[in-house]
């Protein structure tokens, strides 16, 4: 190939890989001509053995069938797309071992770098991800068992924006719909929803006692929860819920109950899912670019700067938050 494109081998490399040196556009013109006319495809895997990294991002999630994880998913494969990398997705179900047998497959598959939505990072894998001294980007998440950079969205601020909304309507008060007994209380954006709402509440002068209800994420889990508390004596005027998903699932059960919503109980959310703006009545939520998140992520993680010292607040990157109003809370648009 080198001897078609009259150029050195060293030369032909740099085209291959886009570095590490410059080549002339006329030559690089040539090289490619060269390539295309051999028929030459790169031997990834013999590349990889040689720079001890992979065109790959490992990216790990809970649950790619909840839309929030799913949309996020894409964003960042789209995102790596853009810089000549493809992801590999574990999905953890939220389970601790299934968490490190992730991290550990694709640290050992020399990934040029991770990208983790850790539901509660454990002692276990952050000494993984110690031990591989990889270049790591938490996502979404910010579980207090490491200190790499994080990407995330005003969860605390989003959620606060929403219940004053539901606030202004005239309600008496909102409830909220929170994670589970297992939710981490710290760096969990559930949690960070939990105390916007108890927050918001807090200044306008309402008590929250006996007004949050635990459920699961997901809208199935959801709705057997809010067939419970909107079929009980004490129904709320008003809820929050955590995730759109729980929201979905909430609608669900006012609908069979025969509830209307707005007028007997307003409704809602936060991630802005595409579905939320689908659902019956259209779901009133919280948004954040996911797809400028995702990208910001993938940066980071092929940065080669990434392990710079800093303090945690310098290593926080955080998304603002915005309301996404329609029809569920009692507005007319």
């Amino acid at each position: 190939m080198a001897r078609l494109a009259g150029t050195s081998t060293a030369v032909v490399s740099y085209v291959i890989n886009n570095g590490p040196r410059p080549v002339a556009p006329a030559t690089r013109e040539r090289v490619l001509a060269a390539i295309k006319e051999l028929g030459y495809r790169p031997d990834r895997v013999a590349q990889a053995m040689a720079s001890r990294r992979t065109d790959l991002i490992g990216l790990i999630i809970p649950d790619a069938r909840q839309p929030f994880f799913g949309e996020m998913a894409h964003a960042v494969e789209q995102a790596a797309s853009e810089r000549g990398k493809m992801v590999l997705v574990g999905n953890t179900d939220y389970i601790a071992e299934r968490e490190v047998h992730y991290l550990r497959a694709f640290l050992g598959m020399r990934v040029s770098g991770l990208i983790l939505v850790s539901h509660a990072l454990n002692d276990q894998a952050a000494a993984e991800i110690d031990a591989w001294d990889a270049r790591v980007v938490l996502l979404h998440e910010r579980p207090e068992a490491i200190d790499d950079v994080a990407v995330v969205t005003d969860d605390l601020g989003g959620a606060q924006l929403a219940v004053r909304h539901l606030l202004e309507h005239g309600h008496p008060y909102v409830a909220c719909m929170g994670g589970t007994a297992d939710t981490p209380a710290i760096g969990d954006p559930v949690s960070d929803h939990v105390e916007g709402w108890r927050r918001a509440m807090a200044e306008a002068g309402l008590s929250t006692e006996g007004r949050l209800f635990e459920a699961p994420y997901n809208r199935y889990d959801a709705y057997r929860a809010a067939l419970e508390i909107l079929s009980g004596p004490r129904r709320p005027p008003a809820m929050f819920c955590s995730t759109d998903d729980q929201a979905i699932g909430v609608l669900r059960a006012a609908r069979e109950l025969r509830l209307d919503v707005p007028g007997e109980l307003a409704v809602a959310g936060f991630d802005d899912i595409k579905e939320a703006a689908f659902a019956d009545p259209p779901l009133t939520t919280v948004a954040s670019d996911r797809s400028a998140m995702a990208r910001a992520a993938v940066d980071l993680v092929l940065d080669d700067g990434l392990r710079v010292a800093g303090s945690r607040r310098e290593r926080l990157k955080t998304f603002p938050s915005r309301l996404v109003v329609r029809p569920s809370c009692g507005c007319e648009h």
